[in-house]
């Protein structure tokens, strides 16, 4: 809005074209986090609402195309296992697959195939990175909300930190290659989630160097205040259910079938879809 003759820009700068969706997805992923970090505290939170709403059966023609594709992919793949450029590419299918299925109001079964496809596509990109020296930006960015997504659908607190530590290293990638506001003050919230809250602030402080505004500067900080301390929550719970299963575990072995009762803190279910890639 206007103000004496002079617009006021908000972080991540809404009035500038390809920012503009930049801007949604990085508020989207403050929110996937947030709600990963605070569901122990306020309840579940149904990962189908942070999509769509009531189920659409065109989400699976949607995804057909490219797990066609990543099939002819895979086959090249047995010839060449090590191509960079296949696994780039299968990578890319994968994750496209996933995000056609809940593009359009998934119901719970597309929320399910969108996560065995990205899956499927964080195997890839592991093999890719392992593959070449030099990642791409472009499939980074787009991996990395996938892995995020991984995580919501986690079945415990390890495997829901494994996977937010890959969105983390993806986005490392993309602030690398690409640094923007966007790109670092992005890798900044991810990594607050990992723990590791050195690194997140130095990312921070590379974001808040390209502000451009005071305003810009105190919305950031204010945003991740906010971000850290859900983080710390979430890596509490993680704690608490690490030290619950290794009592359970030496209950076990000595017998103690209140310890063996002890909570794992389970994921699955979490977000109202029982979304384990297991079941």
């Amino acid at each position: 809005m206007a103000q004496d003759g002079k617009q006021h820009r908000m972080l991540f700068d809404l009035q500038r074209g390809r920012r503009k969706t930049a801007v949604k997805v990085v508020y989207a992923m403050l929110a996937v986090l947030m709600g990963l970090s605070l569901f122990l505290v306020v309840g579940s939170v149904n990962i189908g609402e942070l999509f769509g709403g009531n189920g659409s059966s065109s989400s699976g023609e949607a995804a057909k195309p490219y797990e066609e594709q990543a099939q002819r992919l895979e086959a090249k793949l047995k010839k060449e296992p090590e191509d960079p450029e296949l696994l780039m590419a299968l990578t890319r299918a994968r994750v496209t697959a996933g995000n056609s299925l809940v593009s359009l109001e998934p119901e719970r079964e597309d929320l399910l195939n969108a996560l065995q496809q990205y899956e499927l596509g964080s195997s890839a990109w592991s093999e890719y990175l392992d593959a070449t020296k030099e990642p791409n930006a472009g499939t980074a960015q787009l991996i990395a909300p996938a892995l995020l997504s991984l995580a919501e659908g986690a079945r415990t607190y390890g495997e829901a930190q494994r996977n937010v530590e890959a969105a983390t290293e993806a986005q490392k990638i993309v602030a690398e290659q690409r640094p923007s506001l966007n790109s670092y003050s992005t890798l900044a919230l991810y990594t607050y989630f990992t723990g590791d809250y050195k690194a997140a602030e130095a990312a921070q402080a590379k974001a808040a160097k390209l502000t451009r505004e005071k305003f810009e500067r105190e919305e950031l900080d204010k945003q991740m205040e906010e971000v850290r301390k859900n983080a710390e929550k979430f890596q509490q719970g993680r704690k608490q259910a690490e030290a619950a299963e290794k009592a359970a575990a030496k209950g076990n072995k000595e017998g103690n079938p209140e310890a063996l009762q002890s909570p794992s803190n389970s994921l699955g279910g979490t977000f109202g879809t029982g979304a384990g890639l297991g079941e």
